[in-house]
């Protein structure tokens, strides 16, 4: 497997949950890694903890949906740390009103625009140099509600996780031969802030029984790992424990 250290890894959603522990965990293996979200006192919260454990961190803070803001940004991260290596695509957003019998279509508007568009514009932005050098890594945060179809995860989010995994595998079959790989990872249920948003809450007793971010931030950090000519296209994490549906919760 390839030696990380010294490696940049911009991290999108860094602020909490997913995003935070993966930029924690590769940084303590030796990656520089850039912060991006849109609470900068989150992102520079994680960046103090890095730099405490002698990591290197940069704090980027970013509306991904805002398409010159993100090239500026990478731009930043260039100009800061050398170059990309490795882009990890891990923000996004759910709301609670998400089946056809609820009014709040609007809100839709804004998982699509953040877990789709989001999604290609910072990967759109990397591309050019990553294919300059012949290398580069893309890893994507989908889920297992892109593989399936998940009442519970909800139409646009449902939707735009199945966007996900088609911007992946395209990129895969347009790029490989660029040298560039790019990995979605697919969790089922994940104890983070995005769970709040459910309209019938998980019990707090099953929260830990879940998969935790950790276990996701060690996937990234095997996948980062892994030697260039292996193309790990998609992961899928579910958790051990299958969990009963609470009342009123869709399947």
């Amino acid at each position: 497997m390839r030696n990380v250290q010294g490696l940049v890894a911009w991290v999108t959603g860094a602020g909490t949950g997913i995003g935070e522990a993966t930029a924690l965990m590769l940084a303590v293996a030796g990656v520089k890694v850039a912060l991006s979200g849109r609470r900068e006192a989150l992102l520079s919260d994680v960046a103090t903890r890095i730099s405490a454990a002698g990591g290197t961190a940069m704090v980027v803070p970013l509306d991904v949906t805002d398409r010159a803001g993100v090239t500026a940004a990478a731009a930043e991260i260039t100009a800061e740390l050398g170059q990309i290596d490795i882009l990890f695509n891990n923000h996004g957003l759910n709301v609670q009103d998400r089946d056809w019998a609820g009014s709040a279509v609007d809100g839709w508007d804004d998982v699509i625009d953040v877990n789709v568009k989001g999604v290609y514009n910072c990967t759109a932005t990397v591309l050019p140099a990553m294919r300059q050098r012949g290398d580069g890594l893309i890893i994507n945060t989908a889920s297992m509600a892109g593989k399936r179809f998940s009442q519970r995860a909800g139409i646009a989010y449902g939707a735009s996780k199945h966007a996900v995994m088609a911007l992946n595998e395209l990129l895969n079959l347009e790029e490989g031969n660029n040298g560039i790989r790019a990995c979605a990872i697919c969790p089922g249920e994940v104890n983070t802030a995005i769970l709040d948003y459910r309209p019938v809450p998980v019990p707090a007793g099953d929260r830990d029984r879940l998969i935790q971010p950790e276990d996701v931030a060690e996937t990234v950090l095997f996948v980062a790992r892994l030697n260039p000519r292996s193309c790990p296209n998609e992961i899928l994490l579910t958790p051990t424990h299958k969990r009963r549906l609470q009342p009123g919760e869709p399947g």
